[in-house]
């Protein structure tokens, strides 16, 4: 069960990586006005490269199960729940608690905690 847990959160923190990028590029950027034209592209690679960044966190805690090291499990754990706590609490404070973001992210850390 608690390898389970650990990959329902992985496979949530990639849906949620997604939801981010795609969300990213329709809404934010579809009306955000910034310049110079290169200051807009670094910021929405910077955007981007967070989204990656969750795929591979995502990753790691599916792949988490099948590590044959107890102290993998416990680092990767610990490392993601704090990447998703802090991520989930940023998001929650930025939008004042209106942006769902912060629920999925505290979704994942929620079960990533219970698999630990």
């Amino acid at each position: 069960m608690r390898d389970l847990l650990l990959q329902c959160a992985g496979v949530g923190a990639i849906v949620v990586a997604l939801i981010h990028g795609v969300l990213g590029e329709a809404k934010v950027f579809a009306r955000a006005r910034i310049e110079p034209e290169r200051l807009r592209t670094l910021i929405r690679l910077v955007w981007q490269a967070s989204t990656v960044a969750w795929i591979g966190c995502g990753v790691l805690l599916i792949a988490v199960p099948w590590m044959d090291s107890g102290a993998a499990r416990h680092w990767v754990v610990i490392t993601m729940v704090g990447v998703f706590g802090l991520s989930a609490c940023a998001n929650a404070w930025a939008t004042r608690g209106r942006h769902f973001g912060w629920m999925a992210l505290s979704a994942v850390v929620a079960m990533a905690v219970a698999g630990y």
